[in-house]
């Protein structure tokens, strides 16, 4: 959609187009969610969704969504004999709407916002007529029960459906809403080259976080054994750390976490981390035995006790973890409960809303 943005703004003021967009995806498919085409009243045609697969049954459908005004949502899958299809063998589900002069101001706020590379997150109710609203930052506004799942795809930085049909009686209005987000995704910085980055890498990269793999062991630092991780670099993690601080690739969502099992990593790490004006989560694994080494070395080191105790070590919940993946599991649910700043408790001990609308 970014890329077609100015084009679709110099049309609105004299008519009306169609947007299509991709709005979720399953398997192989030749473009990822949030890919636009744009279809005019006159029928010219700008963007792809396929590349030709299904652009026909699109264009059908948005010069019908022109006529009447009511969107669609198109489901595309392996081709039959008697319907068009993906022959990658995906499936994809697009969403075609109309948009008129009245989207103007939203979108122009939408074209600013990208102008000036500040994060924003575009959402869109997936309904014959349909709701939308630019979300930022730290908004608080509420809008129709879905405000906080939009935002938590904004600070994760990658697009997604939230809401359903099948609403809770304290939340009756959450129609399924397509977030696309344009914002890099938040990044994981996993020190160690082993099995439990392996296993963290792979969950990590589920929840749609960029996840780099550092370790200085060149042997043992290999895509091939980290195929999840999107970066897999050889370096001491602290130098590592510091350069992508200085190159200004860290912020207040990145997660770092120290698996390496050796002073002569992670206590370097450590000191590199606490000393980042920003930093989303921080955390090291091992046992109370390590951490109390740990914590000595730092002390050595110079660093207070408030200071070390930014670190979460031992780190994950207790979830009686033992295999990596299992470990993987626990480390990702306490980082996910506190960047939502949640209890972490089973929701059987609580009440109310099992979806928070506060921030507290």
């Amino acid at each position: 959609m970014r890329e077609l943005l100015g084009q679709v703004l110099a049309l609105l003021p004299d008519q009306a187009v169609a947007l299509a967009r991709i709005v979720d995806r399953t398997g192989a498919g030749p473009r990822e969610t949030g890919a636009a085409m744009v279809v005019t009243a006159d029928g010219s045609v700008l963007g792809s969704l396929s590349g030709g697969c299904v652009e026909s049954a699109v264009l059908a459908a948005a010069h019908q969504v022109l006529l009447d005004g009511q969107a669609s949502l198109e489901h595309f899958a392996a081709p039959d004999e008697l319907a068009v299809g993906l022959p990658c063998g995906g499936e994809i589900e697009v969403f075609v709407e109309r948009l008129d002069h009245t989207d103007l101001p939203a979108l122009r706020a939408l074209h600013a916002a990208l102008e000036a590379h500040s994060p924003v997150a575009y959402a869109t109710t997936l309904e014959s007529t349909p709701d939308r609203k630019l979300l930022r930052p730290g908004d608080t506004a509420p809008w129709r029960g879905l405000d906080h799942d939009a935002a938590a795809l904004l600070t994760a930085g990658h697009n997604g459906i939230i809401g359903a049909q099948d609403c809770t009686p304290a939340l009756p209005d959450r129609p399924r809403t397509f977030v696309q987000v344009f914002r890099s995704p938040a990044r994981m910085i996993l020190a160690g080259a082993n099995d439990y980055t392996r296993a963290l890498s792979v969950s990590a990269a589920h929840l749609g976080y960029h996840v780099t793999v550092v370790d200085a062991r060149e042997t043992f630092t290999t895509a091939s054994r980290f195929p999840a991780a999107d970066e897999v670099v050889v370096d001491w993690p602290h130098r590592y750390l510091e350069a992508e601080h200085h190159a200004g690739r860290i912020d207040a969502r990145t997660v770092v976490c120290v698996l390496t099992h050796d002073p002569k990593f992670d206590v370097p790490l450590l000191l590199s981390a606490l000393r980042l004006p920003a930093l989303g989560f921080l955390g090291a694994l091992g046992s109370r035995r390590a951490h109390t080494d740990r914590t000595h070395r730092l002390h050595e080191a110079g660093l207070t006790t408030p200071e070390i105790a930014h670190i979460r070590s031992p780190l994950g919940l207790d979830l009686n973890a033992h295999t990596p993946e299992e470990t993987a599991i626990s480390i990702l649910a306490q980082i996910l409960a506190e960047r939502g700043n949640a209890t972490a408790r089973p929701l059987t001990a609580l009440s109310g809303p099992i979806h928070s609308n506060t921030d507290t």
